[in-house]
């Protein structure tokens, strides 16, 4: 259902039945690790899949900085230049 790198592979999932009466897969809530990084002062017109090629290598690991950072909403996390967010290590 999900890419190997993605945060939802391997997630156990559930069918429910939506306000409209139909029935959706839904992927249960996952607990977040804590997470040990580097505090990281966001700039201007920074993203995360940005900081995460810079430290990774690989843009698509973006969902690990949410991750360290409890993000639902992971575009929230860059939005003011000069809030400082968890960068975890490689």
């Amino acid at each position: 259902m999900f890419l190997k790198n993605s945060r939802y592979h391997g997630l156990p999932t559930e069918t429910v039945t939506d306000r409209q009466g139909r029935e959706v897969t839904i992927v249960k809530l996952r607990r977040l690790p804590a997470t040990a990084g580097d505090d990281t002062t966001v700039s201007n017109h920074d993203r995360l899949d940005l900081v995460a090629h810079a430290r990774y290598r690989d843009a698509t690991r973006f969902w690990h900085v949410a991750d360290a950072n409890s993000a639902l909403e992971a575009e929230t996390l860059t939005q003011v230049a000069g809030a400082v967010i968890r960068v975890p290590p490689r």
